[in-house]
């Protein structure tokens, strides 16, 4: 039991680690298009203007698009199939930790219970106080959501959106343009659906 308490706090910060780092994805599509017409596509850039991001990470968001576009196949054209939009969602996500563990005893070694600071006993002679991690410990973070647009051309009909949330990378720009590459590809895994 003591191995297990003393090791849940790094279990919990190792899940917590590999959570921030996962993105996660949907898409849904309209089941009547047949994605094998799709050959070739532009960028909409009406759609893409509205998106409320520096000009700097559109440029890396659509050149990361057109990448995964161009690996499947298809042809980018001024006369395209498909046009491609997108839009962007942020929010600050507060995460509240609670360290309410007792600490040392004093008089003894062991747990001072639960609450932090406060009256414990220990193992081995006498009672003592539990000096422990105590309190909260409260982080905020940016989770961003990343909108692609697939559009018939003729139509003007959405025929696809992918979507991928996760949590964004603001100060290292080798750090964030790789992340922004992986929301793309993560979110572009889902196109064309499978039938």
């Amino acid at each position: 039991m003591k191995k297990l308490l003393k090791f849940t706090p790094i279990l919990v910060f190792v899940i917590f680690l590999s959570s921030c780092s996962s993105v996660r994805v949907a898409a849904d599509y309209d089941k009547d298009a047949n994605f094998d017409e799709y050959k070739t596509f532009a960028f909409f850039k009406p759609g893409i203007d509205k998106a409320e991001i520096s000009d700097i990470d559109k440029r890396r968001i659509l050149r990361a698009i057109e990448a995964e576009l161009l690996a499947k196949g298809m042809t980018k054209s001024e006369n395209p199939d498909m046009l491609v939009s997108i839009f962007t969602k942020s929010n600050q996500r507060v995460n509240v930790f609670n360290n309410a563990w007792g600490g040392w005893g004093w008089g003894g070694w062991g747990w001072g219970g639960f609450g932090g600071w406060g009256p414990g006993w220990g193992w081995g002679p006498g009672w003592g106080w539990g000096a422990g991690w105590g309190g909260n410990q409260v982080t905020t973070r940016t989770e961003g959501m990343l909108f692609i647009d697939l559009v018939d051309a003729k139509a003007k009909e959405l025929i696809w959106q992918g979507s991928g949330t996760g949590y964004l990378v603001t100060k290292n720009v080798d750090k964030k343009e790789a992340r922004i590459k992986e929301f793309v590809a993560k979110t572009m895994e889902q196109f064309p659906p499978s039938s």
